[in-house]
């Protein structure tokens, strides 16, 4: 077993480079290595849930109602293969591709067009990249730089995360949606040649030219999406901080008109002696809403802001973590959605492989108390 060369530099996830220390070589010699990395996670859910019978509807009475299942926590399940070799001329060449899966979808109301057990393959990540001593040049498919770090620094990233009825999340057939829109939107997977300087004392930066995203089916978009992120990594007499700032912007026209979107996102996350404390935030003008999808454009009138704020304490073989994130939604200067998650997790490291999970999250949708939803979680991850 080795690292992969690819884990010295940012990936899609964090828990990526987390699992590739344990990767297995599939193959090595002098110049070339290939190795695979895998995660399977697996969830007993119970939600109880109090909202709106018709989401758009105040005056529409509730539905209360409890859901069991057996479903994948925040991450899909995947496996992952890279690939590296040195070329004569000094160049490291490198490649991943990753396939991601989920695992409840057996039920032909969850399925698509009436199908279990469709587990569509998801392929987040298909690229390659150059690196010499100037950095790193990624070319190909992998997770955005807008809300990167937002999202690898969750200290829930490994956990189960909130399922809002709102949308659909308790009966869906996917993920459940971590504390993406209730405090941070999520980098989706894009297009892209990117960018990353060398470490500089422990700063790094990242440009990326994205494919655009369209605002309509007829939408013009002259020029591509542009996203980037600056971060810095340090440890100071046993202190480890990480402080980032990352940015998104394109625009896109049709016959409504002109929408320009924007977002700028940041956070640190400081650790001594098994403590650690993580905050970060977001703002947009145009961009996904609460549900945090950064690839929709919506009207430069629609503003979303949020946070997630987080402590957490390990301990030998325990990890305990205290997060609570928010999302606001304001259209033409008016709050049309506020978004909550409160949660409390317990990790426990068995070996090197596999870990159990217990959390608890309470999410609240406040738009006339449209949901009130608690969802107990217990599972398991295992790695490779």
């Amino acid at each position: 077993m080795k690292t992969h060369a690819n884990c010295l530099l940012p990936l899609g996830l964090a828990v990526m480079c987390a699992n590739a220390t344990a990767a297995v070589t599939l193959y090595e010699d002098d110049t070339h290595s290939v190795s695979t990395d895998l995660l399977v996670n697996v969830f007993y859910t119970n939600s109880s849930v109090d909202r709106l019978a018709d989401f758009n509807d105040a005056n529409s009475g509730t539905v209360s109602r409890d859901q069991s299942r057996v479903r994948v926590g925040f991450l899909p399940n995947y496996i992952g293969f890279n690939y590296n070799t040195e070329t004569d001329d000094g160049l490291k060449i490198g490649a991943r591709s990753s396939f991601w899966v989920t695992l409840n979808d057996t039920d032909t109301q969850r399925g698509a067009e009436g199908l279990g057990t469709r587990s569509g393959i998801d392929v987040r990540q298909f690229y390659a990249t150059v690196d010499a001593e100037w950095g790193q040049v990624l070319l190909g498919k992998d997770f955005g730089l807008f809300s990167r770090s937002n999202i690898l620094t969750d200290e829930l990233l490994l956990g189960h995360g909130q399922t809002s009825d709102l949308y659909g999340l308790i009966d869906g057939g996917n993920v459940s949606f971590g504390n993406i829109g209730s405090g941070y939107t999520y980098p989706f997977p894009k297009a892209q040649i990117t960018y990353r300087s060398p470490d500089m004392s422990g700063v790094q930066i990242a440009v990326g030219v994205m494919d655009p995203n369209k605002k309509s089916a007829t939408s013009s978009e002259d020029n591509p999406r542009f996203e980037s992120e600056i971060t810095y990594n340090n440890t100071f007499d046993s202190v480890d901080f990480k402080a980032y700032i990352n940015g998104v912007t394109q625009s896109s026209e049709d016959s409504a008109g002109k929408t320009d979107s924007n977002g700028v996102g940041g956070g640190i996350r400081v650790g001594y002696a098994g403590a650690a404390f993580n905050a970060s935030g977001f703002n947009t003008e145009g961009l996904g809403d609460v549900a945090g999808l950064d690839t929709l454009i919506s009207n430069e009138q629609t503003e979303s802001e949020g946070y997630l704020l987080q402590g957490s304490y390990s301990i030998d073989a325990e990890r305990f973590v205290l997060s609570y994130g928010k999302t606001e939604v304001e259209t033409q200067g008016t709050t049309s959605l506020e978004y909550e998650n409160y949660a409390v997790a317990w990790f426990h490291t068995v070996n090197a492989n596999l870990s159990l999970v217990g959390e608890y999250n309470r999410t609240e949708v406040n738009e006339g108390r449209t949901e009130e939803n608690n969802t107990f979680a217990v599972g398991a991850v295992v790695t490779f």
